[in-house]
């Protein structure tokens, strides 16, 4: 298992609540939008975001 420093577990707690804040906008965007286009994109950008939540947070386990 990978030793975080204390610092580096900061950075990567500001970088999940960055990515979490990221992936409500978008999601609320897309569910807003009267554009059926954008709002796809928006749900696509909201899953990229996901995607690097995800890959963070497996680093914590």
């Amino acid at each position: 298992m990978i030793q975080l420093t204390t610092k580096e577990l900061s950075t990567l707690s500001e970088q999940l609540a960055g990515e979490q804040s990221l992936i409500a906008k978008y999601n609320r965007l897309a569910q807003e939008t009267q554009d059926q286009n954008l709002s796809m994109k928006f749900t696509e950008i909201a899953q990229r975001h996901q995607s690097h939540y995800d890959i963070m947070f497996a680093y914590l386990r």
